[in-house]
């Protein structure tokens, strides 16, 4: 059934605590299509479910990408910068929209944001190794020997990172360009792991989270809703699938 969700999961939308829902639901307040439903897993759309009589003023989850610009700050509000809640209208902060992650300041690209806090939790544990791929442009050649240190874990000073894949796109005496796969996110870690190889980064931009990438159509700046399909695999990948 498309747009169905769990009552207890709508009960929530419409602003019920998880162990209240479960309890109105028990005792029989919650009717779908007019008839009672004691299961709080039992799926129906917003529209057809009622509390007490009422018809249930629940508003759906935001999925949306947003091509992320250099300058702006990946956080739902700064004092002295723009944030990539700012860049949205108005009526997304309102309902407390945040990024899935973080990306440093001159970093572009791919941002999800999302009200969906337990997506936005699973995308970004290292549990899920939900793989974000980036763009990355560093000083010097890169060779072999270098996709080889990124496969193996690079030690940075205060911990190893996970093997990452890195494929070389370009590769030239003065500057090199590769995609890189990560399947954790620690602060500064892409340009560190560069840094330790001798390749110090001059640009990094994502371009996937989990399988979704950047929509080449969107310029810094714009964003768009996450399409079904997109939702769909984020949701799959982190048995999150309803």
């Amino acid at each position: 059934m498309d747009g169905a969700l769990r009552l207890d999961k709508l009960l929530g939308l419409a602003g019920v605590a998880r162990s209240e829902a479960k309890k109105r639901i028990a005792a029989g307040r919650v009717t779908v299509d007019g008839q009672v439903r004691r299961d709080p897993g039992f799926k129906a759309r917003p529209e057809q479910v009622a509390l007490d009589g009422a018809p249930l003023q629940a508003e759906t989850e935001i999925y949306l990408m947003l091509n992320k610009p250099a300058g702006v700050v990946t956080a739902t509000e700064d004092k002295r910068l723009p944030t990539v809640v700012s860049l949205l209208p108005e009526k997304y902060a309102r309902r407390k929209i945040g990024p899935v992650g973080r990306l440093d300041r001159d970093v572009t690209g791919l941002v999800l944001l999302t009200t969906d806090g337990e997506l936005a939790h699973r995308l970004i544990s290292p549990k899920w190794k939900a793989e974000k791929r980036y763009r990355a442009v560093c000083e010097g050649m890169l060779t072999a020997a270098d996709a080889e240190a990124f496969a193996q874990g690079i030690a940075l000073s205060d911990f190893t990172a996970r093997p990452a894949g890195m494929d070389i796109l370009e590769a030239a005496q003065e500057q090199s360009v590769a995609d890189v796969t990560l399947t954790e996110g620690k602060f500064h870690q892409v340009k560190r792991m560069f840094a330790a190889v001798g390749h110090p980064l001059t640009a990094l931009k994502r371009l996937e989270i989990g399988g979704v990438r950047l929509d080449e159509a969107l310029a810094e700046g714009e964003f768009r809703p996450l399409t079904e399909a997109e939702l769909k695999h984020l949701k799959k990948i982190t048995d999150l699938e309803d």
